[in-house]
């Protein structure tokens, strides 16, 4: 992959799920991602680039999943296997500790906080694409959870709707390192403009 450069004005991180569920200790999912979230430092790194993106001038989004609330899919033709999941566990559950921000990364003044996604893709059936080009935003750093579910969907319909588009493999989780394999090493090549550490990420932004 040709190396990257983000523009500021023009580039944006994209924070995926931050939420209590997945990111603390006691959230219904973080036992679950815990282990690869350790391994690669996921906390830590995530907490470095969001303070070298905002100290170099780039756009932080929030991109959230659907807080679930009583009633959902229940009535629908046709649930996935997640939003099964769902209707059982009640993760990030609307007014419920699990579905709050990690109090790390909630949002601040100036960040943009998308429509929730109803599944995987942070760009279908929401805003994301229209606040982003209201920024005139380009290229796009994903982060967050999961690898191989909300990041890679979102990090694909970016592609598509002709983004630039970075994945970050250590400031990410999955269930297991197949999953992380599969999304950084299989998958990703195949639509991202370039997969790279954080470390990586964080010399290439503006003013490094």
């Amino acid at each position: 992959m040709a190396e990257t450069t983000y523009p500021r004005g023009r580039t944006a991180l994209l924070l995926v799920d931050p939420y209590n569920d997945f990111l603390s200790e006691g959230g219904k999912v973080h036992p679950h991602i815990k282990p690869i979230a350790d391994e690669v430092g996921l906390l830590d790194n995530l907490r470095r680039i969001d303070g070298a993106v905002r100290a170099a001038g780039v756009q932080v989004v929030i991109v959230p999943h659907r807080r679930w609330e009583p009633g959902d899919y229940e009535q629908w033709d046709h649930p996935n296997p997640t939003h099964r999941k769902i209707m059982q566990m009640h993760h990030f559950a609307r007014g419920e500790w699990g579905g709050e921000w990690h109090p790390d990364f909630a949002p601040k003044p100036g960040d943009i906080v998308a429509q929730e996604h109803w599944a995987q893709s942070g760009f279908a059936n929401t805003d994301l694409d229209f606040q982003l080009k209201q920024k005139g935003i380009t290229h796009v750093i994903l982060v967050g959870l999961l690898a191989n579910t909300c990041i890679e969907s979102t990090a694909r319909f970016a592609m598509e709707l002709g983004y630039h588009v970075t994945l970050v493999r250590d400031a990410t989780a999955a269930f297991s390192h197949e999953m992380m394999h599969a999304a950084h090493a299989l998958n990703g090549p195949t639509f991202a403009h370039a997969i790279l550490t954080t470390d990586e990420v964080i010399a290439a932004l503006p003013g490094a």
